[in-house]
């Protein structure tokens, strides 16, 4: 045990460590007072206010130093407030302020101001150097809808360039100009709004005064209560620090002791919260009556589901009526969802939007490794070397962690090798872009293992012990045709070959893919690749490595966890088996069915078909979202009795029978389940919206009115009986949650998983299964009429169907969706920058306006379904995966004119 000495005191010493890290973690933080340290960042050592006296051994020889980059020593003995300390850190805040605006009374953010508590700290009471330039003429940057900057307040501590360079890896501040005239700037010397920022507010939350700021932070000195929650967006799952005062919220920030975000979130974790409150929320339960929505109490909203669901049920089955849950919703929501539809009516027909999503992610792993989650978490991006992301934009969609793997890709060091066909933020900064064609996925990863085994670069001696079917597979793979596969990817086979060898050879490879891979026609089968290609190097079961789904919403991996769909039920278990069976009608108390139910394309078809007569759906905007819109409203316009749980008049919402008022992330306590399978407690920050009730409550009220009793509606209770009935919820209680959450699969006792399949898979063994490339039939039926293929994607700045963030100041940074297209392409069909293109597919076509870029290849076009108005699933069709049927957003046929500017939806 290594030893130094604080004060005279003797503390064990880690690995690596500074003086100050050392200092505090056996002190108070404020011990030693610090301006250019922040948690998240490097040691810098520049404002010297951290400043120790060091010596060799007791009452030796001092030195002064830094503490916040020195390391720490054994044996060292460090002094954390001899007069000669305290003198230098004075002399050095006084000298601060000579160069800083005294306005303390009038400061946007006095009483929250590190500079102000540090000169306190120090013991300031006046300065005795002469006042300095101040700097007040320097302008105030108001351009943003949520940032600003006054650098009259800029104390030249790097924190904000260094949180833009380090967190976020944007590099858009800078500092400009030398001694007492050296000033940040952004990008170009241009504003927030006109530079390349990308709004995280990592620079706002590092600034220790006001020079970089942002709207909400200066109320959050009157703030009377904080509360730790998880962010309602992305599968990320970022902790949020939400600051309130009398049921107002009023900032929010990132904790630095988070796990999963480390003191970093993005625009919409930090900034889009101002949709809780937004005059559009609805308010009260309302009944549709001779075509327009009538406003009732919640005694006559229930009474009247009641009654219908039970008269359907009589005269047509329990198969006549189906569910649709959220992920956005809670884990304990969505189990007490699939509980309601299984009991209550008594049908498997419940499923969500892990469907038009990662459904394939699911059966893909379970088939190859026998569970269909992330093998290992995000922090293992400290140990890989090699990172392979494909089909995924994870800047745009999952901005945290897109962060990590765009600060990885930077390094020299390492390899990284994207699979898009688009040149994507990451894809600028790879080692290895495979720009292939959409569609292709399966094509690529065949060619990457066909080289792989022909150049003797697989684990041999994984592959005896933890695998089977590899002979068989090894055939097959051996007997592609590479010409033809170069051929329909569109990439030369040498970049394919090296980028696989750089995955192969790599001491620890780590995989990341998101929809490009599942929504797809061959979406199963490509993660089916993507499993085998870990299994064919050895990548699987220790850190760094594996295979990492970035999944897409904040709680879709927890929604099928619970059972939200029609196969299996929570804890994925198979409802069709006959113990499986016996284990429900035992825990639940009545029989439930074993007949697999509707897939949420197969309740439109059956809606259209007249079998199904009624449908709940919670959170989810199938009319914007889901693929082929036109036939969406069919089936709604089909179905007797369309029930709409939600936060605001969407889309869908518009063709309810009955709208029930939903509370937001903000207004209710339960857990959310990331994409690392990490469970986390949603703790509730203000009441619900008067008017509105939790969604589970919701549940758990008709549950009551139709005769089934669900008495309990407490996180601690729910938790309680959902690890009575999932295997791997077992030792998960809402006390053992803490900050940090747990990673199922969870024992008895506690202890949490971080990496999967170290020793063995739940299946046995991996197993290896060859799947041939297949054209996808969008393409074979309609590539000559309709020769571009266009594909769909996210932006930063909004989130699916928009329904939150466009009640945001997002939309002023965002207002419109866009077409990407290639530069050839504009110039042959005559589109400049700014145009409306019409977009027309065999089902319909839109307007929508351009955007000329190389990030797309020629021949293809991407663009955005954040704004109803341009509704582009009119263009999107019914072809889907073969084996999980989520939809191929991803490759869809259509032609394209210069329009005549009309912006609005065409039909």
């Amino acid at each position: 045990m290594k030893i130094a000495y604080i004060d005279h005191h003797p503390f064990e010493i880690a690995e690596g460590e500074t003086i100050l890290s050392f200092i505090r973690r056996y002190k108070e933080k404020n011990l030693v007072p610090t301006l250019c340290d922040a948690p998240n960042l490097d040691p810098f050592g520049s404002c010297r206010v951290c400043s120790v006296e060091v010596a060799l051994e007791a009452n030796g020889p001092v030195k002064t130093m830094a503490s916040c980059h020195a390391p720490v020593a054994e044996g060292q003995y460090i002094y954390t407030s001899t007069e000669t300390v305290k003198a230098l850190r004075k002399n050095i805040i006084e000298l601060v302020l000579t160069d800083h605006p005294l306005d303390c009374l009038t400061c946007e953010v006095n009483g929250n101001c590190e500079l102000q508590t540090v000169a306190a700290q120090v013991g300031i009471r006046e300065v005795r150097y002469p006042e300095g330039d101040n700097h007040l003429h320097r302008e105030k940057d108001l351009s943003h809808p949520y940032m600003t900057s006054d650098l009259s307040k800029c104390i030249n501590c790097y924190r904000c360039v260094r949180a833009c360079d380090e967190v976020q890896g944007e590099f858009v501040l800078s500092m400009s100009g030398r001694g007492f005239d050296s000033h940040i700037i952004k990008g170009l010397d241009e504003s927030f709004m006109n530079s390349d920022c990308v709004s995280c507010g990592a620079c706002s939350q590092a600034c220790p005064t006001s020079a970089i700021s942002d709207v909400f932070q200066s109320k959050a000195i009157f703030a009377t209560d904080t509360t730790r929650t998880i962010c309602t967006y992305c599968g990320v799952g970022c902790n949020l620090e939400v600051a309130t005062s009398s049921g107002e919220i009023l900032s929010i920030t990132a904790p630095y002791d988070a796990e999963v975000n480390q003191g970093h979130t993005c625009i919409k974790g930090r900034y889009a919260f101002k949709f809780y409150n937004h005059q559009d929320r609805l308010n009260a339960p309302m009944i549709k009556r001779n075509g327009e929505f009538e406003k009732v109490s919640w005694d006559e909203v229930y009474e009247y589901i009641a009654n219908k669901l039970t008269d359907y049920k009589s005269e047509f089955g329990p198969d006549a009526i189906a569910g649709i849950s959220s992920a956005r919703c809670t884990n304990e929501e969505n189990y007490l969802m699939q509980k309601f539809i299984r009991t209550v009516i008594g049908t498997n027909n419940i499923d969500g939007c892990a469907r038009v999503c990662h459904s394939p992610t699911a059966l893909g792993m379970q088939r190859t490794y026998g569970t269909g989650a992330a093998t290992n978490s995000i922090d293992d991006l400290k140990d890989a070397t090699c990172i392979m992301v494909i089909g995924a934009n994870p800047t745009d969609a999952h901005p945290v962690t897109g962060a990590k793997l765009k600060q990885f890709a930077m390094k020299s060091e390492n390899v990284s090798i994207v699979i898009d066909p688009r040149r994507t933020e990451i894809a600028r900064y790879a080692t290895h872009h495979i720009p292939l064609r959409p569609g292709t996925n399966v094509a690529v990863l065949n060619m990457m293992m066909y080289y792989i085994i022909t150049e003797g670069h697989v684990d041999a001696s994984f592959i005896e012990s933890r695998t089977e079917g590899f002979e068989e597979f090894k055939k097959e793979i051996l007997n592609i045709d590479l010409d033809a596969m170069e051929a329909v990817c569109g990439v030369d086979r040498k970049i394919i070959k090296d980028a696989a060898l750089a995955y192969a050879t790599a001491k620890n490879a780590m995989s990341f893919h998101g929809l490009g891979v599942t929504e797809h026609s061959q979406g199963t089968f490509t993660v089916m690749q993507i499993a085998d290609l870990a299994l064919l190097t050895g990548n699987i079961g220790r850190r760094g490595v594996g295979v990492n789904p970035l999944r897409g919403q904040n709680n879709v991996q927890g929604s099928a966890d619970m059972g939200v769909q029609p196969h299996q039920g929570a804890g994925y278990l198979d409802v069709t088996n006959e113990e499986v069976n016996k284990r429900y009608n035992k825990f639940y108390g009545v029989d439930v069915p074993k007949v697999i139910g509707y897939k949420i394309p197969e309740m439109f078809d059956a809606a259209l078909e007249g079998k199904l007569k009624a449908l709940w759906v919670i959170g989810e905007d199938i009319v914007q979202t889901d693929p082929n819109t036109k036939k969406v409203i069919r089936a709604l316009e089909a179905t007797d009795l369309v029930i709409v749980q939600e936060l605001f008049m969407t889309e869908t919402a518009k063709y309810a029978d009955v709208i029930l008022p939903g509370a937001s992330f903000l207004e209710k306590n339960g857990t959310f389940t990331n994409g690392e399978r990490r469970v986390q407690a949603v703790r509730q920050v203000v009441k619900p919206l008067e008017g509105t009730k939790p969604d589970g409550q919701i549940i758990v009220d008709i549950m009551n009115k139709m005769g089934y009793p669900q008495p309990d509606y407490t996180p601690d209770g729910m938790l309680e009986e959902i690890s009575q009935i999932v295997p791997f919820f077992e030792g998960i209680t809402w006390d053992r949650l803490g900050i940090n959450g747990l990673q199922w699969p969870v024992a008895k006792d506690g202890t949490d998983t971080q990496i999967l399949h170290k020793t063995e898979f739940k299946r046995g063994k991996g197993y290896f299964e060859f799947n041939p490339f297949e054209e996808t039939q969008e393409l074979t039926a309609h590539a000559k009429d309709f020769p571009y293929i266009l594909t769909t994607n996210r932006e930063l700045e909004h989130y699916n169907c928009g329904a939150m963030t466009r009640r945001t100041a997002n939309e002023q940074i965002l207002k419109d969706d866009y077409l990407m297209i290639n530069p050839d392409d504009a110039k042959e069909n005559g589109i400049a920058e700014g145009d409306y293109v019409c977009l027309e597919s065999p089902r319909g076509k839109v307007d929508v306006k351009a955007r000329i870029t190389d990030e797309v290849k020629q021949g293809i076009l991407s663009t955005t379904f954040h704004f109803p108005e341009i509704m582009i699933n009119n263009l999107t069709g019914d072809i889907h995966d073969s084996e999980a049927m989520c939809p191929e957003y991803k490759v869809v046929a259509v032609r394209i004119r210069k329009s005549k500017g009309k912006y609005k939806q065409l039909v």
